[in-house]
């Protein structure tokens, strides 16, 4: 996902760039803002975690882009372009480096692994949206 503070800032098409110039291919896109209830919904998982409320607020807070990236190794890659998530931390020439500008607003979300990018894209494509 490009995150609203990305989305805002009019980054959609730079990050892209990256992520084509990385070998990804897009299987699935699109612009959709979350209510607060789905971004409740898609970080449950840190529902216990102190910042799990101004994570939902902030990602619900305006439009992301949804995208499902194929590509051999793609979790694992996509990892490494989009960096640490503290933007601080991040390597020179990674996503966050050059867009996020804080640990909460990181400008992108990448799965973690294969099984929870197959469950994050069925959260926001159906069957017929993917190719």
């Amino acid at each position: 996902m490009i995150k609203p503070d990305a989305v805002r800032a009019g980054n959609i098409g730079n990050i892209l760039r990256m992520i084509n110039a990385a070998g990804f291919r897009i299987a699935a896109m699109k612009l959709t803002q979350m209510s607060l209830e789905r971004a409740g919904q898609f970080y449950a998982v840190h529902q216990e975690r102190p910042f799990y409320g101004e994570l939902c607020a902030f990602m619900s807070s305006g439009p992301i882009v949804a995208a499902i990236l194929e590509k051999e190794n793609a979790v694992d890659d996509f990892r490494k372009l989009i960096g640490a998530t503290n933007p601080a931390n991040a390597e020179e020439g990674t996503i966050r480096k050059l867009y996020a500008t804080s640990v909460g607003e990181n400008a992108v979300h990448g799965s973690d692994s294969d099984e929870n990018a197959a469950i994050e894209g069925a959260f926001h494509f159906g069957g017929v949206e993917m190719y």
